[in-house]
């Protein structure tokens, strides 16, 4: 027996809505500010699952891949010049 598809796109959202949640209740608490960067990396994450969600479940004809790639794009970018504004 296996999921639909949606199931387990859904799933990814919620677990990456949940490590936005944890990692910015981390930075509140410490205020380092890598959790910040990887807050704002796992929210672009986040809207890419969201995307990807919605083209399975709801607009399988609709071809949402660029913006889902301009989403992961983002997502690296901000956590890689996050560390590279840490280390100086």
């Amino acid at each position: 027996m296996s999921f639909p598809a949606h199931t387990i796109h859904l799933v990814c959202l919620c677990t990456s809505v949940t490590c936005v949640v944890l990692l910015y209740r981390g930075y509140r608490k410490s205020g380092i500010a890598l959790l910040f960067w990887s807050t704002l990396c796992f929210v672009f994450l986040s809207f890419n699952n969201l995307l990807l969600y919605t083209n399975v479940a709801f607009l399988p004809e609709l071809d949402l891949r660029l913006y889902r790639l301009i989403s992961n794009l983002a997502a690296v970018t901000v956590l890689l010049c996050g560390f590279i504004w840490e280390a100086e």
